[in-house]
């Protein structure tokens, strides 16, 4: 569920061969256990990871003065993670987590959420209540289409060298992802994401990387649900590979959405979460056959 780790102070990596109610008993005891799908939406992986260089001024909107913003000429790493699950304390949902960047603490650095949208109630309460994530109910809808797929010409010699010499060939399957979040009655849209079926899946069969075990720290709370400064682990198990980054983009905003005055703060909230999404990419990564076991959070004290 709440994963926030490249780049952040991991502890250790292996690779292997081979509406708001009160919280379920599924969430009675840490560790809380979740198991990513064989398929995001259709497609065969289990969640995407994308990393993306945030403008330190957007990210700043986000992170508690006691930490400090790790950044280099006016950049931070941040971007999202998008996954699916089948196996949790909350049961079957899907998640959207909005990275504004990495925050230091000594002697830890951590990813710190700008946002964390889910379509399960259980899934929010518990994230902001025990976690002190800024966890927000929304509607994920999904939609499949067929898409020219482009294919190198041997003959464009050099413009071919960096994929300019292209043509259209056989259709590939491109996946729409628009989420929504959901507050009462209303609803906000926030971002579309597109995802194109990976090419090398094709030339590669079922290869996906390997299996590799990672236990990875994270910071969270400084919320009105969780005012408290928090850390916790992630121990990560799944398959990973690199991928052609998504394409983020930004629905057009209602006019009802314009006239909401009254939540003006929210609404900042909101805009600065999708200017996170709209960020330049610089990797995106694959996962399958997730597993996350996430550790009960402690309070810390800033170090001075």
């Amino acid at each position: 569920m709440f994963f926030f780790f490249l780049f952040c102070g991991v502890d250790c990596i292996t690779f292997m061969e081979v509406e708001e109610r009160n919280v379920s008993s599924g969430y009675a005891k840490p560790p809380w256990i979740f198991k990513g799908r064989q398929l995001l939406f259709c497609f065969a992986f289990s969640a995407l990871y994308q990393i993306h260089l945030v403008k330190a001024s957007t990210a700043r909107a986000f992170i508690p003065k006691e930490f400090r913003l790790v950044e280099a000429f006016g950049y931070t790493l941040g971007g999202f993670f998008l996954a699916s699950y089948d196996d949790s304390p909350a049961g079957v949902f899907d998640e959207l987590v909005m990275i504004a960047g990495i925050v230091w603490n000594p002697p830890t650095s951590c990813a710190w959420a700008a946002r964390v949208l889910v379509n399960s109630n259980e899934a929010c309460h518990h994230g902001r209540k025990e976690v002190g994530l800024p966890s927000q109910v929304a509607r994920f809808s999904k939609k499949i289409t067929a898409v020219p797929k482009r294919k190198r010409e041997r003959a464009f010699g050099f413009l071919d060298t960096f994929g300019l010499g292209t043509t259209l060939s056989h259709p590939e399957d491109l996946m729409e992802v628009k989420v929504s979040e959901v507050d009462s009655a209303a609803s906000a849209n926030i971002c579309n994401i597109q995802i194109r079926s990976d090419e090398s899946e094709t030339k590669l069969g079922k290869w996906m990387g390997p299996a590799i075990k990672m236990s990875l720290p994270s910071f969270s709370g400084n919320t009105k649900f969780n005012p408290n400064l928090l850390k916790y682990s992630c121990h990560i198990h799944c398959r990973v590979r690199p991928v052609s980054p998504a394409v983020v983009s930004k629905p057009l905003e209602d006019e009802a959405d314009k006239n909401h005055t009254s939540q003006e703060s929210l609404e900042n909230e909101r805009r600065l979460s999708v200017a996170v999404m709209l960020s330049k990419p610089i990797i995106a990564l694959q996962f399958k056959d997730l597993t996350m076991q996430v550790e009960a959070p402690v309070v810390v004290h800033p170090s001075v």
